[in-house]
């Protein structure tokens, strides 16, 4: 069933939307849980316990910058090396808050905080790809918040209760990375993208990003290629647009 006709069917309802924003994130959930576990079974690995792991993911809640947290956690932890390097992989959501902006704008604060904090690469990028489809279809307005929120909630439940549930078995499991669950990370991203294709023209700031930030990773030691993918990215967006008749 379509967008349309499902919206049609549901007649927009509040608990309708929501549910077809859990479903939806549904399958991206089954490639989450195997690296929530990585992430949980190395926090306990490194010297953190449940509940010290369940705060992290919980008030925090992105993953990107968490794994690079466990990496560099010594005891007792460099703090502010720590808050440079999860700040600076965090760095894309000032990206990603910008292109939701335009669709938050008209609701209420107590509204757009929720939806910014519980927002992650997941939620984002299905939200988005839902509401090209709903702008396509001609539905308005084309950004659902309920679906969007039914999406992040899965998530951030998921992620949550897996890493959680990774941290308590952590000490069974022994090196997760035997298993290959590290492969999940990327194997999601990949089904992200495949979602937002609109063809090779618009895909040709992924493949910049995708082209500096590999070449910074292997010349300059830390995470600065999170921030040089992003902005090397955006400057291509840009100049593409412009060149644009």
């Amino acid at each position: 069933m379509s967008i349309l006709q499902t919206v049609e069917a549901t007649g927009e309802r509040s608990g309708s939307e929501f549910r077809r924003g859990v479903a939806s994130c549904a399958p991206v959930l089954l490639g989450t849980i195997p690296y929530a576990l990585v992430l949980g079974a190395q926090a306990t690995q490194k010297g953190l316990s449940v509940v010290e792991l369940s705060l992290m993911t919980g008030l925090n809640f992105a993953g990107g910058s968490e794994f690079a947290a466990i990496q560099l956690w010594t005891s007792p932890p460099h703090i502010v090396l720590i808050v440079a390097i999860t700040f600076l992989v965090n760095s894309r959501h000032l990206l990603m808050g910008a292109a939701l902006a335009p669709f938050l704008r008209h609701l209420p604060r107590r509204k757009v905080f929720p939806a910014l904090f519980f927002m992650c690469d997941e939620s984002w990028a299905l939200g988005l790809a839902d509401a090209r489809q709903r702008a396509g279809a001609g539905l308005m307005p084309a950004f659902s918040p309920r679906y969007y929120m039914g999406a992040a909630l899965a998530m951030y439940l998921t992620w949550v209760s897996f890493t959680t549930v990774g941290a308590l078995l952590g000490p069974m499991l022994g090196d997760v990375g035997t298993y290959g669950f590290d492969m999940a990370f990327p194997a999601v991203f990949l089904v992200l993208m495949r979602g937002m294709w609109k063809g090779m023209a618009p895909a040709l700031p992924w493949l910049v990003s995708l082209v500096v930030a590999a070449l910074v990773y292997l010349l300059v030691p830390g995470a600065w290629y999170v921030a040089a993918g992003a902005v090397s990215g955006l400057a291509s967006a840009w100049l593409l647009w412009r060149q644009e008749p």
